[in-house]
């Protein structure tokens, strides 16, 4: 479905597979892989990839009929799964705010099983914070590792180069808030 969505965008655009690879900064190949569903992009490539279409990277996987919505129950929120191939281990993102267009503030639990990571660093415009609710986080700004753990928290600007990973044996949960929506 991403791979569908991105080769739609392009499409649009008039950007050729070559094009966009190179804007990217990775191989056609890999890119025509991920259009027809045979790879997954890290966090990182869908990142430049979206920045590249020139759109967020929430519309890649927006589900929800309705962003508007005021109440979001626990167990019927979205849950973005961004690893499949590992099944399990990686990173999924809940999504506490549905993504809509005009949102300008996004919020989303994000999922880290043991030894799961961001895989890259990213960096774009904005500003983000984040509250570990279980487990232990590494959040890794400009090169400066920060170990976190439940009930801590976390806040910066997003044109700093940003990764994190779960360095811990249990899952990790931390709601994580940014502006403008980016994912």
């Amino acid at each position: 479905m991403i791979g569908n969505r991105i080769k739609a965008l392009r499409r649009v655009r008039n950007l050729t597979l070559r094009q966009l690879a190179e804007q990217a900064g990775t191989s056609e190949g890999h890119m025509s892989k991920i259009e027809n569903g045979k790879a997954q992009p890290s966090v990182a490539l869908l990142h430049r990839i979206t920045r590249s279409l020139d759109v967020s990277t929430a519309i890649l996987f927006d589900q929800t009929p309705n962003g508007n919505r005021v109440v979001s129950r626990a167990g019927e929120r979205p849950v973005i799964h961004l690893d499949p191939i590992r099944c399990g281990t990686g990173l999924c993102l809940e999504r506490v705010i549905a993504h809509a267009e005009d949102h300008m503030l996004q919020c989303n639990i994000h999922i880290i099983e043991p030894n799961g990571s961001s895989d890259d660093h990213i960096q774009h415009v904005g500003e983000e914070m984040g509250y570990v609710l279980e487990g232990e986080f590494e959040l890794i700004l400009d090169n400066v590792v920060y170990r976190l753990r439940a009930n801590d928290s976390f806040h910066f600007n997003s044109s700093r180069r940003h990764a994190y990973r779960n360095p811990g044996r249990t899952r990790t949960r931390v709601l994580w808030v940014n502006t403008p929506p980016t994912f």
